[in-house]
Parts: C-alpha cells; sequence; structure tokens
C-alpha cells in the first residue's frame, strides 16, 4: 500500500478518536512515562521534541524537566485535544505544538537534545526514514527514545500478534521485534545505549471500543484469540482464558519495547 494511503487512514482514524486517547488511562499512566526519565535523565537547559505526541502524555511528562518540548502530529485534532489538555487543563506552558509527518521533520540538523515517540511507531510505513530524521535533528550526543509494540523474535507469532493489532486499528502498519529495532537504530547512526521491555494489561472491551469499532469487529477478534495456537496466547496470556474472551472482564497483555540511542 502506498505510504500516502496509510497516512490517509491514520489521519481518518486519529480525527476522531483524539479525546478518547487524552483519556485513556493506559497512555496517561505507567511506569514506561517514569522510564522516559530515569533513561534521559533530562537537563534544564534541553530543547525537546515528541514525535506523533498523540494526547500528549510523553511531553507533559519530560517538559518539567527541561526548558522547552515540541509536539508535533500529523492529526489536527490530536494536537488541539493535546494542547487543551496540557495547557488549559494541566496549565504546562513549556509544549509547542505544530503539525508536522515523523517521517519529514520540519527542522534544522542539530536542533534537539532529546526525541521522544512514544507508542507510534507502528503506524510509521517508513520507520527507518523516522529513526534517521531524528537523527539528523539531534544534536551530537542528542538521545532519541522510542517506545512502542513489540512483537516476539518468532515471525509466525510476530506475524499473528500483528494481524490482531491491524484488526482493532487499521491504521497500525507494523511493529517490530527488537533485533529490527536495533537494526534500525544502527543504521540510523544511534548507539543503543538501554532497551527495556515491558507487559501492558489492557482491558479487551475498551481496547476495541477506544478505536471505534463495530461490534462485528469485536467479534472478529474474540474469534481470532479463541483460534489463536499456544505460542500467541503465550504472548497474549488471555484472561480468563482464551475460550472465555467474549466475557466482559476479558483482558489481555501486550508487549512494549523502550529503546534509547546516543547520536
Amino acid at each position: 500500500m502506498p505510504d500516502k494511503k496509510i497516512k490517509q487512514k491514520i489521519y481518518k482514524q486519529y480525527s476522531k478518536v483524539s479525546d478518547a486517547y487524552v483519556r485513556s488511562q493506559s497512555h496517561a499512566k505507567g511506569i514506561d512515562l517514569e522510564h522516559l526519565i530515569t533513561m534521559t535523565k533530562p537537563e534544564k537547559e534541553w530543547i525537546a521534541l515528541d514525535v506523533a505526541t498523540g494526547g500528549g502524555h510523553a511531553a507533559l511528562s519530560i517538559a518539567p524537566y527541561i526548558k522547552n518540548v515540541i509536539a508535533i502530529d500529523m492529526t489536527p485534532n490530536m494536537l488541539r485535544t493535546a494542547k487543551t489538555f496540557i495547557r488549559e487543563e494541566k496549565k504546562v506552558l513549556n509544549v509547542e505544538f505544530q503539525r508536522a509527518d515523523a517521517e519529514d521533520l520540519p527542522f534544522n540538523d542539530h536542533s534537539f537534545d532529546l526525541v521522544s515517540c512514544r507508542i507510534a511507531a507502528h503506524h510509521f510505513p517508513n520507520c527507518q526514514k523516522f529513526v534517521r530524521e531524528s537523527s539528523r535533528v539531534l544534536k551530537k550526543g542528542g538521545l532519541l527514545l522510542v517506545q512502542d509494540h513489540v512483537l516476539p523474535e518468532d515471525e509466525a507469532v510476530a506475524q499473528q500478534v500483528d494481524q490482531f493489532e491491524r484488526l482493532r486499528d487499521p491504521s497500525h502498519y507494523r511493529a517490530y521485534s527488537e533485533k529490527e529495532w536495533h537494526m534500525m537504530f544502527k543504521v540510523g547512526g544511534l548507539k543503543v545505549e538501554k532497551t527495556v521491555q515491558l507487559v501492558k494489561q489492557h482491558e479487551f472491551v475498551d481496547w476495541v471500543k477506544r478505536m471505534n469499532n463495530t461490534d462485528e469487529t469485536l467479534c472478529n477478534l474474540v474469534q481470532m484469540m479463541k483460534n489463536a495456537p499456544n505460542a500467541v496466547l503465550d504472548w497474549f496470556k488471555p484472561f480468563p482464558s482464551a475460550k472465555e474472551f467474549d466475557s466482559p472482564q476479558a483482558r489481555f497483555v501486550n508487549h512494549h519495547i523502550i529503546i534509547m540511542g546516543r547520536k
């Protein structure tokens, strides 16, 4: 699928769900936001770029520690909602907002001390280009920190895990394994300094409905989980069980990677 069509999907999908993502507790809270601070050790004179900011939670977390954050997203509705949330509700004023594409950053070389991107890179049709662009705009010694869904190294299992995510969100392009992320950072001219993997638990129905999905899509996802092979179930850990995944209390986990590289 051409990149333009993929980005049109992202624009259409996230124009409708911006408020849900600002209010999403799985995005607004979590140890992963703590990792953003403990891994990067921000300094008060830093200028940071938060790519595909979404609800703005990463930008909001880093803002108290540094001079300025520029939060970018390609979806105007998402930017407006994030700006209202950060400026009016949280009263944080050192975050600027700008519409921009993660794969074509409108900033000069060597502009930022830190580039962050949280739970968004699976939407990018050319993730290597995003890494390369992030490296370009970083100062020498600057840091790129990415958090995203991570896939198992077993390719067959990875394909099924990615298919599950894509059915729920058609703008999901693909996630990557830890090994693939290390290679993208290396090709982008970044030395990986730290990698963390963590698990996030989701209330299944809330996770599906957050994307304005139909009951048909919900049922299809339930059937995918019920029919999944054991290796996929070991990855998702459905609760109470795969056979009972149509329960209103159904939960599952997905896996995330946080990877930090230095220019």
